[in-house]
């Protein structure tokens, strides 16, 4: 009988989750830190809380109050206490002013870059761990705090090139839609559950249009792969009232901020609360117009309700739309944010009210690859040394050495391939130049310096070393003691 062969383990990476590696990284980055950079010129401070919390600390936190630990990665501790890993970083802020709150300047304004994981339904677009860059204002009940946040999105969106236009900061009040449903009869509970089922309905509205949301208002939804998703149960009535006023979203948008909401005052609820969330917006707009923040960059939409069940006021949704670009167009949210003042309360027992977005970089980064330049992506490594002669490798080492001195971030080819195949790698990496010291230029202590933005095409087929040396249009031959300068100035001329 023959043994049982070992089963081979398969490399895979679990569904909902991502590696980011060479030029998406370099991207990425760049994109954090300019993000970072604009809420740093606004004031505030950069915090890291632990990315694994306490579960029942944080499911005080979680979204659904109806699931408590719904949708999040638990673990239990040694001592029978369950953690989870961090669902958003808002919570995370939370706990920490929580604990911290006598010894913080008031109002605390912080940011903050992380990664947050969701127990959640993996699917094309839809990830389990993506990385968010947030700021918040904690103890500010001013809505100039507001305006701030919806001025600090439009700044993002433009520092890191997005054109005006291109992009738009939707406003809405939560309390607009709470007074609203009050009005039909569903009061406005976080710990109801029918509450709930109709927020989370409303908040599909961006992906499954009216008719879908319709639907998960009344009986039910089917879905393609025929799952069944139960509905929130609504008499028609209520479910037109609802629609209607997320419909004049739409008609919103085309109107300045100030006829926007003169047509909600006018259209819809009557009650105190929906007047005062008017007034709110009212303030906010009448700041970000003083400051010159105009609808084409900050528009009302009252079709915005934010999923999150701990808002208690003004929310923001961060939209990319490219008009003009059929690659693009209509590319949807990449961030969002708003009030939420009872959130510390429940840890710290008094009321601290808070303001603050959160951009989900991971999508950002689709639409900005989309949007730049092929050469702009491409400079992570300046140099690579081609090991000429693998008997003299620390000499070649030490012309690494003396590059990175000078500041040029230089890569040494390690392999032991010919000069084709090491052109190709410094190709393959991205360089602008690739470092040649061979017999002839050893003697004459000097050094060749191939241009491969300019030799790009002609390297595909070199073949020799000498075929090489006809592509005199794309390299200069140096002496050594002017390797770096020379460097420094052709790599100058591509930034």
């Amino acid at each position: 009988m023959a043994s049982e062969k070992k089963k081979k383990i398969k490399a895979e990476r679990p569904r909902g989750f991502e590696d980011i590696s060479g030029e998406d990284l370099f991207i990425l980055e760049n994109l954090i830190s300019k993000i970072e950079k604009t809420y740093e010129f606004y004031g505030f401070e950069k915090l890291e809380t632990s990315s694994i919390e306490l579960a029942d600390v944080l499911g005080s936190y979680l979204p659904d109050q109806d699931r408590p630990n719904e949708g999040v990665f638990s673990i239990e501790d040694d001592d029978g206490r369950w953690l989870s890993l961090r669902y958003d970083l808002t919570s995370g802020l939370a706990r920490y002013v929580a604990e911290n709150y006598d010894n913080l300047s008031k109002p605390y304004r912080r940011f903050q870059t992380g990664w947050v994981f969701r127990n959640e339904k993996a699917g094309p677009g839809r990830f389990r761990q993506f990385l968010q860059v947030d700021a918040d204002t904690v103890g500010s009940e001013n809505p100039l705090s507001d305006a701030e946040m919806c001025m600090m999105f439009s700044d993002v969106f433009e520092n890191i090139g997005i054109q005006r236009n291109d992009y738009l900061i939707r406003l809405n009040n939560r309390n607009l839609l709470d007074a609203l449903l009050s009005q039909t009869g569903i009061k406005p509970d976080k710990n109801d559950i029918n509450y709930l089922t109709v927020m989370r309905s409303i908040d599909k509205l961006d992906r499954l249009g009216v008719k879908g949301v319709t639907e998960l208002l009344g009986k039910g939804r089917k879905d393609k792969s025929g799952d069944f998703t139960e509905g929130a149960g609504l008499e028609n009535k209520q479910i037109d009232l609802i629609i209607n006023f997320l419909q004049q979203g739409n008609k919103s948008k085309k109107l300045s901020r100030k006829l926007a909401l003169e047509e909600l005052d006018k259209e819809f609820c009557e009650s105190e609360n929906f007047k005062n969330a008017i007034d709110e917006l009212y303030e906010i707009s009448t700041i970000l117009d003083d400051l010159d923040y105009k609808e084409d960059r900050v528009a009302i939409d009252p079709s915005v309700v934010r999923g999150l069940g701990y808002y208690t006021g003004p929310i923001y949704e961060a939209d990319l739309i490219f008009p003009e670009d059929k690659n693009l167009k209509n590319f949807g949210s990449v961030g969002g944010g708003g009030r939420y003042d009872n959130l510390v309360k429940r840890l710290k027992g008094v009321k601290v009210p808070a303001t603050g977005i959160s951009i989900g970089v991971s999508r950002l980064l689709t639409a900005v690859k989309t949007l730049t330049e092929e050469s702009d992506n491409k400079n992570q490594v300046e140099a690579v040394v081609l090991l000429m002669d693998q008997n003299k490798k620390s000499f070649y080492f030490k012309i690494a050495l003396e590059l990175r001195s000078k500041g040029i971030v230089t890569d040494l080819y390690m392999g032991t391939s010919n000069m084709k195949a090491q052109l190709k790698y410094a190709d393959k990496r991205n360089a602008r130049v690739a470092i040649i010291i061979g017999e002839d230029e050893e003697a004459n202590n000097s050094v060749t310096i191939k241009d491969l933005y300019k030799g790009k095409e002609a390297s595909k087929d070199i073949s020799d070393n000498e075929e090489w040396r006809t592509g005199k249009s794309s390299q200069i031959t140096v002496p050594l003691s002017k390797m770096a300068d020379s460097i420094i100035k052709i790599v100058k001329k591509s930034s």
